[in-house]
């Protein structure tokens, strides 16, 4: 029995000792490399992270749900300055202001006066997006829509699949399947419904808390039995679900589960320019600066603060680098404008970042991050600059 509890012992003391998982993969247009490559996919198995195994992704999802929206856009099936309401088939309006029109271009630019309210941009299966936006808690009081205002709300991309879903008449996760995973050729998806395939649901790179507990994805080679948050007490029976009624569903502004290596090939499409995937007008409206720091009125981040964090943002895309005297957005700390995206949630920090100029790139993810990781030089945490730092080696 001793014996047996020294083996143990001896098995278990290097998956204990193993680092984070981290992942970076570096690109430019038409090649990448992986740059980093460490710690355990699985701590269960022992299993080894590496640029091939699709992690919940977090916020860069926002920027793939935009290439949606205008993949739709470029189809002629929506318009980013109407009234969302009448693709909605009902009245979208902030009640403190009942008189301003929510577009695309203010969802997708978190200028829609939506707030979280908590979590309760999580709609369950069974809860319309419209019964949720009935909740005061939902709005903005101070600020109208339009009135160049930025206020980092994660439903404002519900809201915005909501739109894609009815317009289309397609579930979202499916229906971005068509519009961009297929066709970039990436075995990715939203909240493990349709599109990833088995070796990728095999491959799943497990989310831990920096206390070690799971926080996500611990599928043990298996989709899970419902991809979806259902109320308690409820079946999970999608076949019943109506496109438009609650774009939530599969996590529009976070939950897609994708590899480092697809998304870079993401990253190398935006180097490109879009071309052959975007129309020039919709690349363009997706990079320029819809909301800046330095000419609109203000804003505030994730948690109602003002860090320096967010200076620049496109349409669910996240401008860095660009300067400033309150801006602390410089991950890279060499002064270069980047695009792309940042996440973070359940312990993970991840990034997509572009010089568009250079056509240079990095996808990463680092997890076990705790909630008070310290700031480095920029807003960014020490973890996200010290992946930064490795990567240039």
């Amino acid at each position: 029995m001793r014996r047996l509890v020294l083996l143990l012992a001896l098995i278990a003391a290097p998956l204990s000792a193993a680092p984070p998982a981290s992942v970076a993969v570096a690109f430019d247009r038409s090649s990448q490399h992986t740059v980093l490559a460490e710690g355990l996919a699985d701590k269960a198995t022992g299993r080894k992270v590496s640029a091939d195994d699709p992690v919940r992704i977090a916020s860069v999802s926002k920027l793939v749900t935009a290439l949606g929206v205008l993949r739709m856009v470029d189809a002629g099936q929506l318009d980013l300055d109407r009234d969302v309401s009448d693709y909605l088939g009902w009245r979208l309006r902030n009640p403190h202001f009942p008189d301003a029109p929510i577009t695309l271009q203010l969802l997708l630019s978190h200028q829609a006066s939506l707030s979280d309210g908590g979590e309760l941009y999580i709609i369950p299966l069974g809860v319309t997006l419209r019964e949720r936006l009935a909740d005061p808690r939902m709005w903005d009081a101070a600020h109208p829509p339009g009135s160049g205002w930025f206020a980092y709300a994660n439903i404002n991309f519900p809201v915005a699949a909501s739109v894609m879903e009815r317009v289309s008449g397609e579930r979202f996760d499916r229906l971005m399947q068509r519009l961009v995973l297929r066709p970039l050729g990436l075995d990715a998806c939203f909240n493990w419904g349709d599109g990833c395939s088995a070796q990728a649901v095999s491959r799943a790179a497990v989310l831990y808390r920096a206390t070690g507990e799971v926080a996500r994805d611990d599928l043990n080679g298996q989709r899970p039995p419902c991809p979806v948050v259902v109320q308690d007490g409820q079946p999970c029976d999608l076949a019943r679900y109506v496109p438009g009624w609650n774009g939530a569903l599969f996590s529009p502004q976070g939950g897609l589960r994708i590899s480092m290596r697809d998304l870079a090939r993401i990253g190398q499409m935006l180097a490109r320019g879009g071309r052959g995937f975007l129309a020039p007008a919709s690349f363009a409206a997706l990079t320029a600066p819809q909301w800046s720091a330095a000419t609109g009125r203000g804003g505030i981040g994730e948690y109602g603060e003002s860090t320096g964090f967010f200076c620049g943002y496109g349409l669910g895309l996240h401008r860095i680098g660009g300067g400033g005297s309150a801006c602390r957005d410089g991950l890279f700390g060499d002064r270069t404008p980047r695009i792309g995206h940042a996440g973070e949630a359940y312990g993970l920090r991840s990034g997509l970042w572009i010089d568009p100029v250079t056509g240079k790139g990095l996808a990463f993810f680092t997890t076990q991050v705790p909630d008070d990781e310290p700031r480095g030089r920029s807003a960014f945490t020490l973890r996200e600059e010290a992946i930064v730092e490795r990567s240039r080696h």
